[in-house]
């Protein structure tokens, strides 16, 4: 339902994942336990104001199709 209600099916939101994740070298969000949505909200707002950007879902549904355009290119499966 999640997925859904921005307009993607699990399969390539898990792909949307995984190209933001080969991108950053990592997990492309921070990892915690237990974080409360005050901390996250704060620490978004934080990254913002210090130059930081945050990908439309446009632009990462662009970036997605653009790595599996060029996978297609290179052979990738």
């Amino acid at each position: 339902m999640l997925f859904s209600s921005l307009g993607l099916d699990t399969s390539t939101a898990i792909r949307m994942f995984l190209v933001a994740a080969m991108e950053t070298g990592g997990i492309p969000f921070a990892v915690t336990h237990g974080a409360d949505r005050d901390s996250v909200i704060r620490g978004a707002i934080a990254y913002r104001k210090s130059g930081g950007k945050f990908l439309t879902a446009g632009q990462s549904l662009d970036v997605l199709r653009e790595a599996i355009q060029n996978g297609a290119k290179h052979g990738a499966r």
